[in-house]
């Protein structure tokens, strides 16, 4: 039985959610964080200490982390396989790194700001704008010629940073149009895959 633990308004719910629909893997999704709680309840916490989401279970495995669940995918299946060439594979994981630490992080004050906040900061939020669209660029520029992240195929760092531009193209805000970010965002974005993890709105 494969279970993931999540809400699907949580971007790392968000990446392991398409990768498993990408896969074609059977799995319960089983609401958790936020206003559905769970994450404090002591069985949970035996799964992923950090009371946070995704957790990703598999008769007594448990795997916490969204992008460590995006390699382990890719690891245990031909869908998301990644590559054998091991530059090219470096290639895939640096990008699936660049978004944990670069891209996500830079958006983050004005995410959360812009919906979460009842009073947002007018200066956190126009600090990150500033700070993503600096992280757009560089990822608008590597894009330029090519149609996927890495190589000539779909890989898990299409699910990563695919989920980040999800949220960075649909916040409330001015942004400096990037066409190769959009037209490589939409052409990864309508894969069935991508359907039920970027369906919902965000929040």
């Amino acid at each position: 039985m494969r279970r993931l633990w999540g809400r699907l308004t949580s971007v790392n719910v968000q990446k392991a959610v398409w990768a498993l629909d990408e896969s074609g893997l059977p799995y319960e999704r089983i609401e958790a964080g936020g206003a559905h709680g769970v994450v404090d309840d002591p069985a949970y916490r035996v799964m992923n200490p950090n009371g946070l989401v995704p957790t990703l279970e598999e008769d007594g495995f448990a795997l916490w982390e969204s992008n460590a669940i995006l390699r382990y995918l890719a690891a245990t299946g031909p869908a998301l396989a990644l590559p054998a060439d091991p530059r090219t594979r470096a290639h895939v994981e640096q990008w699936v790194d660049w978004q944990a630490t670069s891209f996500t992080p830079a958006m983050r004050d004005a995410f959360w700001q812009l919906y979460r906040s009842a009073d947002p900061d007018r200066a956190l939020i126009a600090d990150s704008l500033t700070k993503t669209e600096a992280m757009a660029a560089i990822l608008d520029r590597h894009l330029a010629d090519r149609d996927y992240v890495v190589g000539t195929g779909f890989s898990i760092a299409d699910i990563a940073l695919g989920c980040a531009a999800h949220r960075w193209l649909n916040l409330p805000a001015e942004r400096i149009e990037r066409p190769a970010l959009r037209r490589w965002y939409e052409r990864v974005a309508a894969r069935p895959g991508a359907a039920r993890a970027l369906g919902e709105p965000i929040a």
